[in-house]
């Protein structure tokens, strides 16, 4: 008889500190309402036992994979780049728990995404999360063993409200917080149309960065971090983002984001990795002006921050 569990987990922003989480700056995330499920069917094999393993977006599948369950080697995949990074998760799965995969049975994993991967919502994150569940293993493990990141989007993907997010060594401190500002409805979420690859951008500002920097930036991210979530002053909330702007900006040699749309009207703040997934806009203009602008410019999704938050 088959056995079929379930799981699924949520998506992730970082509104404040970016880069410094990893050096203990307390972060403000938000997990979104976008994320992915995860069905799991193990059988007894009638022949060597495999692994099947099929990922769908919502436009349909993103790729299939088999893999030989026993060294968990690939049979074959249409998309090797996406495959490789689920076998070196898998791996590390199993070298957590030696039991997982077990004896004669295959296993048949289906995983949904409701959010196109390119956003950076958190396709690996909310994966290892579910993993983890389905395994026992501890998720932050199974992430600094894997692919490694400061785990912020571990934390969203088990959560339904916002979060201050703080490493101490490799071990998190999760503290819930409201963050539900008047202005709500004057914050958008703008998609860039280019996924950054966080751990190249990491690794650059790891690399150029000295630690007396470092030390100063994260006390500095940490009263901005308070400063926001305390903010209920939309002005007020707007020069807070361009001094969390200025402050990145001086530590990846970057420049602020606002600097591709001088005419817009409001402030903008990066998120995430610098030069591409999402950024917050805080626009003095309705909805329908704002979408409109960003559009011209070439840039949607446009959401509105209540069309993405718990």
């Amino acid at each position: 008889m088959d056995n079929i569990q379930t799981f699924k987990a949520n998506g992730k922003l970082l509104l404040t500190g970016e880069y410094l989480v990893l050096y203990g700056a307390r972060a403000l995330a938000l997990p979104v309402n976008k994320g992915q499920q995860m069905t799991v069917r193990s059988q007894v094999a009638d022949k060597k036992p495999e692994i099947l393993w099929e990922a769908t977006l919502p436009n349909g599948l993103w790729f299939k994979t088999r893999f030989n369950q026993a060294d968990l080697s690939i049979i074959e995949t249409s998309n090797s780049v996406v495959t490789n990074k689920l076998q070196l998760i898998l791996i590390t799965l199993s070298q957590l728990n030696p039991n997982v995969f077990s004896g004669n049975l295959s296993y048949h994993f289906k995983t949904k995404m409701n959010f196109d991967p390119e956003w950076g919502f958190g396709s690996s994150s909310t994966l290892i999360v579910m993993l983890s569940r389905w395994a026992k293993v501890n998720p932050y493990t199974l992430l600094n063993f894997s692919i490694g990141g400061s785990g912020y989007d571990i934390a969203c993907a088990q959560v339904s409200y916002p979060i201050i997010y703080k490493l101490k060594g490799l071990q998190p401190t999760i503290q819930p917080v409201t963050f539900d500002p008047a202005f709500k409805s004057k914050l958008y979420f703008v998609y860039q149309g280019k996924k950054q690859d966080s751990a190249g951008a990491i690794h650059r500002f790891q690399e150029e960065t000295t630690a007396d920097k470092i030390q100063v930036a994260v006390e500095r991210m940490n009263q901005l971090t308070e400063n926001i979530i305390q903010c209920n002053n939309f002005h007020d909330f707007c020069e807070l983002i361009i001094q969390h702007e200025h402050l990145i900006s001086q530590l990846v040699d970057l420049p602020p984001v606002k600097n591709q749309f001088p005419d817009f009207k409001g402030a903008l703040k990066s998120l995430g990795a610098w030069g591409g997934d999402f950024l917050l806009a805080a626009s003095q203009e309705n909805e329908k002006e704002t979408k409109k602008y960003f559009e011209t410019k070439g840039l949607k999704p446009v959401f509105r921050f209540d069309e993405l938050t718990f």
